[in-house]
């Protein structure tokens, strides 16, 4: 029987399509297991710590060593709910989870992005897991333009602290990519969900027959493919056709 990856994860911030591409990529082949985000593997403990007011305790009482080992160990519980045989399809895997960290500490504690980013990489240590091919949707490779794509969205302003801690994660994002910290990247900027699904689709197969052409390596045929895959999902950003013909704008 042939070996499949462990795990893959779409990452990127709110209102990129990261739900909707879980649903379709496990809409196509049955050996994806949908397994949700951390918080849906821990929820006990996500309601004894903050209670009736979440945003209090995240942005406000809790400090950045709890926050980093609540997000981690729901990581932990959700990555043993994967059955044996499937690759686990993850909202938001480890690299995501500690940018979301990060990008909290900034807002709390004045760090620098680059700051957060090495303090919440300590506080995981080398609880990394099972390898994890990470595929980041990030809607431009401008920081302040992809706050505003996302936040247009929304459908209604951000408030409170929110704005800032969106714009800040996605600086820490764009830092995360500078340094390497996906398995690859797709700019979504004015591509539709299906311009952008091609690309995620691509890849996560890609990586999967990576899997195969290593497995005389044993178990460690998973790390392999995930750093050394086929050519077009390297480690680098992955762009869309760009047409001849003008486009439609996405209205604002």
């Amino acid at each position: 029987m042939a070996q499949v990856l462990d795990f893959v994860s779409l990452n990127g911030p709110d209102n990129v399509g990261k739900t909707t591409h879980l649903l379709r990529l496990a809409e196509r082949w049955d050996g994806f297991q949908p397994l949700g985000a951390v918080h849906e593997h821990d929820p006990e403990s996500w309601e004894r710590v903050a209670g009736s007011d979440y945003p209090r305790w995240w942005f406000e009482t809790s400090t950045t060593v709890e926050l980093t080992e609540m997000l981690l160990a729901g990581h932990a519980k959700r990555a043993a709910a994967r059955e044996a045989g499937r690759t686990g399809l993850l909202d938001r895997g480890l690299p995501m989870l500690l940018a979301v960290s990060a990008a909290t500490c900034v807002v709390k504690d004045g760090l620098t992005v680059g700051e957060a980013l090495k303090t919440v990489t300590s506080i995981a240590g080398s609880r990394a897991g099972a390898p994890e091919t990470s595929v980041l949707l990030i809607p431009s490779l401008d920081a302040e333009r992809s706050y505003a794509i996302t936040s247009a969205r929304e459908g209604r302003p951000w408030t409170g602290i929110y704005p800032t801690y969106q714009k800040t994660l996605h600086a820490a994002l764009l830092h995360q990519v500078g340094n390497g910290a996906y398995t690859a990247v797709v700019d979504c900027e004015g591509r539709s969900l299906d311009d952008v699904h091609g690309p995620v689709l691509a890849i996560s197969h890609t990586l999967l027959l990576g899997v195969l052409t290593h497995l005389a390596e044993g178990p460690a045929a998973f790390t392999t493919a995930a750093r050394t895959p086929w050519q077009f999902a390297e480690r680098r950003l992955f762009t869309v056709f760009q047409p001849t013909a003008p486009r439609l704008q996405r209205p604002a």
